[in-house]
């Protein structure tokens, strides 16, 4: 029942329905039901696609979705899920009414909004209602008039007030009920308790607060309850045990407290018990872990402490136990092995102490073991017992062991291992020979210890490898060439079997930084990290085929020789740092091509000549490139010739200077004799002198085309006073584009400054790398943008083609980018309070949806960051650079991710397809809001692991009901809480690992206009 009959009924109406397709010709559709349908049609600003058209039929029961009964014509289902309707059904309220004999009605997955009207809550007939995935708000009737009611789904709105409990005052045969993800608010009311053949209530991620009404314990039917993402506080009832037969519980993320009562005893059902994220206290009631139908057991992240005592013998159906970041203390419990079915085992971040058991050994089902942050001792016997499970998949030994040997017994054999941690230990020893017999091995993690000897060359053993971690240790000689054969990283071709859901792993970086969560190995990035060892000899060309590779780190060895031109191959790296080593020579320009490169840094090596320009690199800071004799955009600039070379080139200069100098004056003579005879043999003829007389450019034709080229495109709807701008002015306004007059880079180039003689400033982007195009098809797609108009974008004005030079002008912005106020100002955010912050994203949001819906034709942005949006002098958001990929690339037939991106605003599902969509742009707008409720950068690689990544970190501490600590405290604990909030699960909901999950821009707009604040 419950979810279960959701299923039924929706296959048992979409059979109905084509059944009733097929046979249609037999039925005609009521009158009044025909007219309330159209009236629905034509109420939605939508419409509904094959209702009412001109090619469809006038008989309702033909349209889809429709279901009518055989014998009388009347409509009983209306299946109109996933249409991307749009519009306010309170405008219908009597069509609804019209249809009496509704049986089921299913709109979720639309884009209807405002609130629930009142007619479709009181239609006699009705069993089934699904309105959940919609933008609903406002509060729900208290009062309903659904007798036959089965079925009710409102989730994932923005409906607002009490609960609505009145369903159950004469909806008694309800089944299923879900109100979660919505705002309501205040305590669960009584009444619940009325619905007596209830079996799933779900309420989680609202804002509710208190207990438990007593009246919900009166549901002997209830098999499921989910109250998890609340406020509820206090302690839990006894009275939960009364709920027998209860199959899944989920009380996480609240606030509860104290000791978990000892009433789970008549629970004889129940296979999910989910209790993480609370103050609980105590330890594990004794009618839990004496439980026979367990099966997923989490109470990770809370207070309880102890020792673990689960009865294994009875608990045969346990598989997943996660009691991690609790008080437990003692010695890891022996009888562990004795679960039988046991799979899943998370104990980190307790107390324990003493050593690994040596019943461990008997844990034949055991795959997924974190022990990490455990303080155990004795790594060799551990390893020695754990090698005796042979299922096991996944080890995480981080922070223990400390000072310890790293174990090197050959005879040691772990052959079904694919991740492996053992990182901040102070581990001694090299890298052990019996890891090569984990011959599945996918992630190695040895970080942060004190292992010395060489990297193994058997490592291109591991046909899955792709994230090895070797960094910060004191390892010597040269890289292996056959590190360069991995294959997890030449095309990754693997299988990832991924573990439950609920086991976390956790990176760190150094031994205070705090860990980083990732719950699925495939959120790991691609790595090769082997900085800070003494590493020597040479970078191998044949790096550059690890075309899968994403962060490439060597810095802090003592590398030497050239880099060289054939790692432009790492087609995926984001992330290439080598600095602190002896590399030298130049840089190769072929690393213009790594168009992911987001971070890089070939700092303090004896490099010198050219930085590439162009691309990405025109991004990249100074201290990229410190410590170097390297010149160009980042560094001293370029001189067109050396030292060594201008002695000579001056004798050869004398020579040729003096050459010049006689043959000169003899072509002058000569030709002052011809043009003399010429003029007296025609006296009648114009002086060709005096027709050019106050022109002293002497322009021929090609001379004119070349300064029509020069002069600046100003487009007809921009201010009239800059029509007789010139690219001289340009140059003179921007002085020579000097390094000083630089406002912005990005992967397009640079942006500089413009101050008009009058005092009127612009912004002049000079884009960089080549365009790729014909002038014409520059100019074509320059007009184009230039007709995006709306409050929320950077202005177009206008544009110039000098030869190979193609420059871009826009409306200038006092206050320069948002990525300015948030990370680079040196008394950081402070100055952008809340109101300041929502209205930038609100006004931002405006843009994209206009770019993605409005602007004809549609126009993807690619690279929303926090840099591309700009700030007017009433801190007003403007986007900037969107379209460009165009104007560098306009030949692709599709939209290609190749030239554009920036990490931390990458979305996950540009990694498998090189195609950019509009829920890309998405993605990178919900990092931006982050940005703006934590004042925190996406990525920084520069700090440890375990705060690198913004987007997994605050999904973690949310997860973990933390969720206040990721706040910026400039806004966060005075007044707008609650707005914050909510914004960080519009965030979240941008952020879905999905596309299909994340909403539209149009929703983006529609859920910020609704949060409400004052400053």
């Amino acid at each position: 029942m419950g979810a279960q009959d959701l299923c039924l009924i929706i296959v048992f109406s979409v059979l109905c329905i084509l059944f009733g397709a097929l046979n249609s010709q037999n039925l005609t559709c009521d009158d009044g039901d025909l007219r309330a349908l159209r009236n629905l049609s034509r109420a939605l600003d939508s419409g509904i696609d094959g209702w009412g058209g001109e090619n469809s039929s006038s008989n309702c029961c033909d349209w889809p979705g429709v279901l009518c009964n055989s014998s009388t014509g009347r409509v009983v289902h209306l299946v109109l899920g996933s249409r991307r309707l749009k519009g306010n059904l309170r405008a219908v309220e009597p069509s609804f009414r019209s249809l009496d004999q509704l049986q089921v009605v299913n709109l979720s997955r639309n884009l209807l909004k405002e609130s629930i009207p009142d007619s479709i809550l009181r239609l006699p007939n009705l069993e089934v209602i699904d309105l959940s995935y919609n933008e609903f708000s406002g509060p729900v009737p208290m009062t309903f008039d659904l007798p036959s009611l089965r079925f009710f789904d409102i989730s994932q709105n923005s409906l607002s007030g009490p609960l609505p409990v009145g369903i159950c005052v004469n909806s008694t045969q309800v089944r299923f009920l879900n109100l979660s993800v919505n705002y309501f608010s205040g305590v669960i009311p009584s009444g619940f308790g009325n619905c007596g053949l209830l079996e799933d209530l779900i309420l989680g991620t609202n804002n509710l607060n208190g207990g438990f009404p007593e009246d919900i314990f009166q549901l002997g039917r209830l098999s499921r309850l989910v109250i998890q993402d609340n406020r509820l506080s206090g302690q839990l009832s006894s009275g939960i045990g009364n709920l027998s037969a209860l199959v899944h519980l989920d009380l996480s993320l609240n606030e509860f407290s104290g000791d978990l009562p000892d009433v789970f005893s008549n629970m004889k059902r129940l296979q999910y018990f989910i209790g993480h994220s609370n103050s609980f206290t105590g330890s594990v009631p004794s009618s839990l872990s004496n439980s026979g139908s367990l099966v997923f057991l989490n109470l990770r992240n809370n207070s309880l402490r102890g020792k673990i005592a689960l009865n294994c013998t009875a608990m045969k159906s346990l598989v997943s136990l996660d009691l991690a970041s609790n008080y437990f203390a003692g010695i890891l419990p022996e009888n562990l092995p004795d679960c039988q079915n046991l799979t899943n085992v998370n104990l980190a971040k307790n107390s324990f102490s003493g050593e690994v058991p040596d019943t461990f050994k008997n844990f034949q089902s055991l795959a997924y073991l974190s022990l990490s942050n455990s303080s155990l001792t004795n790594m060799s016997s551990a390893m020695e017992i754990l090698q005796q499970c042979r299922n096991l998949t996944y080890l995480v030994l981080t922070l223990n062991f400390f000072d310890e040997p790293l174990p090197s017994d050959p005879s040691l054999s772990f052959p079904k291992l694919r991740v492996l941690i053992a990182a901040n230990g102070r581990l001694r020893g090299s890298v052990p020979q019996w890891l090569s017999k984990s011959a599945d091995l996918q992630l190695l993690d040895l970080s942060w210890n004190r292992l010395n000897g060489s990297i193994p060359p058997w490592l291109d053993d591991f046909k899955s490898l792709f994230y090895l971690d070797l960094s910060n240790n004191s390892l010597t000689g040269e890289i292996p060439k056959e590190i360069t054969l991995l294959r997890g990283l030449i095309d990754r071709n693997i299988s990832l079997e991924e573990p439950s859901p609920d086991f976390p792993l956790f990176m760190k970086r150094n031994v205070s930084a705090r860990g980083l969560q990732y719950n699925q190995v495939l959120s790991l990035p691609p790595t090769l990290d082997l900085g800070h060892n003494s590493l020597n000899g040479p970078i191998w060309p044949e790096f550059g085929g690890l075309r899968k590779l994403h962060i490439l780190d060597l810095r802090n060895n003592f590398l030497s020789g050239p880099i060289p031109s054939n790692l432009s191959g790492m087609a995926s790296l984001e992330t290439l740092d080598l600095s602190y080593n002896n590399l030298s020579g130049t840089l190769p320009s072929s690393l213009a091509g790594l168009s992911f490169l987001s971070k890089f840094s070939v700092a303090y090596n004896n490099l010198w000549g050219p930085i590439p320009t162009g691309t990405q690199f025109a991004t990249f800071p100074n201290s990229s490139f410190e410590g170097t004799r390297l010149c160009g955009d980042h560094a001293p600039p370029c001189s067109s010739l050396d030292h060594n070379t201008t002695a000579k080139s001056d004798r050869i200069g004398k020579i040729i200077g003096t050459t010049f100098g006689v043959v000169a004056g003899i072509s002058f003579i000569l030709g002052l004799m011809i043009l003399i005879v010429w003029r007296t043999r025609t006296p009648g003829e114009v002086d060709p002198e005096k027709e050019y007389e106050g022109d002293h450019r002497h322009c021929s034709s090609r001379d004119m085309e070349a300064q029509e080229s020069r002069l600046l495109v100003m487009f007809q709807n921009m201010e009239r006073s800059y029509e007789k701008l010139m690219y001289e002015d340009v140059c003179k306004a921007t002085n020579n584009f000097e390094q000083g007059n630089i406002i912005g880079c990005g992967g397009f180039g640079m942006v500089y400054k413009a101050t008009l003689p009058d005092g009127r400033r612009l912004a002049i982007k000079k884009l960089s790398g080549d365009c790729g195009q014909m002038e014409r098809e520059f100019r074509a797609e320059v007009e184009t943008l230039s007709r995006a108009q709306h409050p929320n974008l950077v202005h177009l004005q206008g544009y110039c083609i000098d030869r190979n030079v193609r420059i871009l002008i826009y409306s200038y912005m006092e206050n320069g980018s948002l990525d300015y106020w948030l990370h680079e100002k040196p008394e950081g955010p402070t100055t952008l309070c809340w109101s300041m912050r929502l209205n930038i994203a609100r006004g931002a949001a405006g843009g994209l949806a206009y770019l993605h819906q409005s602007c004809e034709p549609h126009i993807l942005h690619r690279d929303i960051k926090s840099s591309n949006i700009l700030l007017d002098k009433d801190f007003k958001a403007h986007l900037a650079d969107f379209g460009l990929a165009r104007l560098i690339c306009a030949h692709d037939t599709h939209v290609s991710t190749d030239l554009v991106g920036t990490l931390g605003y990458i979305p996950p599902e540009y990694g498998q397809a090189s195609v950019a969509t509009y829920k890309g742009d998405v993605y990178s707008f919900g990092v931006v809001l982050l940005e703006l409720l934590t004042g925190k950068r996406p990525m920084d690689i520069c700090k440890p692991r375990g705060s690198r990544n913004l987007i997994p970190w605050v999904i973690q501490m949310k997860g973990d009901g933390r969720e206040g600590e990721v706040f910026d405290p400039n806004i966060f604990g005075k007044q707008h809480d609650k707005e914050i909030l909510r914004v960080l699960e519009i965030a979240c909901c941008c952020l879905k690992d999905s596309p299909k999950e994340r909403p539209s821009t149009e929703m983006l707009v529609s859920w910020l206009q609704k949060v409400d604040t004052d400053c």
